[in-house]
């Protein structure tokens, strides 16, 4: 597997709208079903392409990236007032136990796919919150995204989930990517 960042040098091209053909707005809104007082956490933040929709319909926003240099694109483009921008790594992010309402991740999580973040998500989510995870499917054509060595399987992703104490509320295949909503 891949766990590599997206270069900085190509982060215009995570603002590109056809993004939304492997998830639209709507969907990650239906998927992660936020509230307006939640903190949610918007993992592989990049560009803050996906934060910005989801700002509007929570009273915090957690832009985590491993990468500060993403935050500084973000911050030029002009980032909601309710975003917190986070520089940490999955596997260790700075909250306290169930400090989060929801986390998600659209085509990120093969970037930091390990066990340690899939516990570290456990930690700080709280009792009932929703994950959603939207990602390249290693099932895809590989026409779009990573290469298929770097991704990972609706399976495998379910297995490795159950295993940190989630519960899958749904999983699906889809052309290229699949989508996953668990519960801790």
């Amino acid at each position: 597997m891949g766990f590599h960042t997206f270069p900085i040098d190509r982060a215009d091209n995570l603002e590109d709208p056809s993004r939304y053909r492997f998830c639209s707005r709507e969907e990650l809104l239906s998927l992660l079903d936020p509230g307006s007082d939640y903190a949610v956490a918007d993992l592989g933040s990049g560009t803050g392409f996906f934060t910005d929709d989801v700002a509007p319909f929570v009273g915090t926003a957690y832009a985590v990236d491993v990468q500060a240099e993403m935050h500084d694109f973000y911050r030029e483009k002009d980032a909601p007032e309710n975003v917190e921008f986070v520089t940490a790594d999955v596997s260790s992010l700075p909250f306290d136990d169930d400090h989060l309402d929801g986390a998600y991740s659209v085509v990120t999580h093969h970037e930091y796919a390990t066990d340690d973040a899939m516990a570290e998500l456990a930690r700080v989510l709280r009792p009932g919150a929703r994950l959603v995870t939207v990602d390249w499917s290693s099932d895809g054509t590989g026409d779009d995204g990573p290469s298929l060595d770097e991704r990972f399987g609706l399976g495998e992703t379910v297995d490795q989930l159950e295993r940190a104490g989630f519960t899958v509320v749904s999983a699906r295949n889809r052309p290229e990517t699949f989508a996953v909503v668990a519960r801790r």
